[in-house]
């Protein structure tokens, strides 16, 4: 599930968009696609059990609410969300919040819930919120693909009543963050900010100023000011209220982690459980967040090339993966110039090549994908590739855009720190194209500024130790060659919660819940029983 979306742009580093991916589970779902082309909501009127945990009486109107659920189809902001909304397995609702929790009876906020309930035979435990990453990522699609892929029916399903939700500004909640229409998402992905001169440089940093403008005229300075971390986990905890949960199950990927070990600081009397998966380091800083996310896309295009040299049929990138790096240069640089076209009358370049690969890199199980994609790469066909890029930016058939990664860009600049000196900003940029040369167009260092550091609003978070006094035992889970949220961050948010850390061998970005006996049975034996791994607890993925 989750995915860090700091996979990057190849020169713009801090504008990238990788913080977190949808869930593994729709990459893989996806994979298919591409290769052919005890407790439950209190009754009405009844009293609320969660309600004397309102840290504010100033809110109780919102700690007190009760949802009305109904149908999903209406949440739906895809196609592919319309499909499987329909499922009659599943109920939403819509959640109220303040828009500003300093000002409660002011402009509210709604956030789009959706459910599963318990499928049984046993008592139920209560419900368990599930985040899938981005930050921007739908968390209702996400959990309709995890029901979808087999985790609907497991332990876990049996005893929880299975909870998404749309983040603040996300997906079906509103208002919705809007900062680009479709057309203008084509011209973004088209436009690569490759040039480092001074002209170069002046250009990008105008877009950049423009795309900070659209957000703020189309979404509104109140919005932005309130979509970060600091907001959404106590709309969290005003979910657990409403579902009638004294205290919070939750299962958080990739960016989700970072929601999870903020909820356990904002309220750690309130956890009753917390498994966090693809971890990002909360005292980390996001140029070494970058840095190191770089590096671990690296170590997994040296991975697929290893395994691509192994395979029956020739590797596109040749049979020696010392020199992979050097031959995918050679096939994507040219895209710079001159993009190739797909057949359908759009083009990939080489922004959207480097998107493409990246995006297959999350997932070990795409690597035959991947290898016919750069293979037509080869031969001037870039129609796979595309199509993966297409999948990354969340882009329809028909043209229309999800607003993921406006949502990516909008909460990252909330959240993370800024840079506003250029020669911090080319700094980064190098040490990113050195960690990950790969993806390094070969034209020198931007030392541009991104949309961040122009953004009209302060941060609401900052690196830090979490302080979580009064926490219970935790669960973090990390795989050895994830890309996105590399292992040693899964070490270190373990330590800093002082939980649990299971440690996974394998390749890809995030495990639990999908479909790997050893992680689903140490993860459902944790949320079900409260039972934590033993110290030094390892499984390892099938190849």
């Amino acid at each position: 599930m989750g995915s860090d979306r700091w996979h990057a742009d190849p020169v713009q580093v801090r504008r990238d968009r990788s913080h977190s991916r949808p869930p593994l589970l729709a990459l893989a779902l996806s994979a298919a696609v591409l290769m052919t082309a005890a407790c439950t909501a209190a009754a009405p009127g009844s009293p609320n059990p969660a309600a004397a945990t309102t840290p504010d009486p100033a809110l109780a109107q919102f700690y007190d609410q009760h949802l009305s659920w109904g149908p999903c189809e209406p949440f739906a902001q895809t196609e592919s969300a319309r499909t499987a909304f329909a499922d009659p397995k599943f109920d939403c609702a819509r959640l109220e919040v303040p828009l500003d929790y300093a000002a409660p009876d002011g402009e509210r906020a709604e956030i789009g819930v959706i459910r599963q309930k318990a499928q049984g035979p046993g008592p139920k435990v209560g419900s368990l919120l599930t985040n899938p990453g981005g930050p921007g990522v739908s968390g209702m699609s996400a959990l309709a693909s995890l029901v979808s892929s087999g985790a609907g029916s497991g332990p876990v399903a049996q005893r929880f009543d299975l909870i998404g939700f749309d983040p603040r500004g996300v997906g079906a909640s509103t208002p919705a963050i809007d900062c680009l229409d479709d057309p203008e998402w084509d011209a973004e992905r088209a436009d690569l900010d490759v040039d480092p001169s001074p002209a170069g440089v002046a250009q990008t940093e105008a877009e950049n100023k423009e795309y900070v403008e659209r957000c703020v005229s189309r979404t509104g300075v109140d919005v932005l000011a309130n979509v970060g971390t600091r907001d959404a986990v106590k709309d969290m905890d005003v979910l657990r209220a409403a579902l009638g949960d004294p205290k919070l199950n939750y299962l958080g990927y990739s960016y989700g982690t970072r929601l999870g070990s903020a909820y356990a600081e904002a309220f750690p009397g309130n956890v009753r459980a917390l498994v966090l998966d693809g971890a990002l380091d909360p005292t980390q800083s996001t140029v070494d967040r970058v840095v190191a996310q770089n590096a671990g896309f690296q170590g997994a295009f040296d991975a697929f090339a290893t395994w691509c040299s192994q395979q029956a049929t020739p590797c596109p990138l040749g049979q020696d993966p010392k020199q992979a790096t050097t031959v995918f240069q050679a096939l994507v640089r040219p895209l710079i110039d001159k993009p190739i076209p797909t057949g359908d009358g759009r083009q990939l370049g080489f922004g959207d090549a480097q998107t493409g690969v990246s995006q297959a890199l999350y997932l070990s199980q795409l690597y035959p994908l991947l290898s016919q994609g750069i293979a037509g790469l080869a031969r001037n066909d870039g129609s796979i590739l595309l199509r993966l890029a297409d999948f990354y930016y969340d882009r329809e058939a028909d043209g229309r855009y999800a607003n993921t990664l406006e949502a990516f860009t909008v909460i990252g600049c909330v959240d993370e720190e800024r840079i506003t000196d250029r020669a911090e900003a080319a700094e980064v940029n190098r040490r990113a194209i050195e960690a990950a040369p790969f993806r390094d167009p070969g034209r020198g260092v931007v030392a541009a500024l991104d949309q961040c550091a122009f953004w009209p609003v302060p941060p609401t978070s900052q690196p830090h130790v979490p302080q979580v006094e009064g926490l219970p035992p935790t669960l973090t889970i990390s795989v050895t060659g994830d890309p996105a949220t590399p292992f040693q961050a899964g070490v270190d948010l373990a330590k800093a919660l002082g939980g649990s850390l299971l440690k996974v061998q394998g390749n890809q970005h995030t495990v639990a819940l999908q479909g790997d006996a050893c992680v689903d049975d140490i993860v459902s034996s944790y949320l079900v029983d409260l039972t934590v791994p033993a110290e030094g607890a390892e499984c390892k993925l099938s190849a």
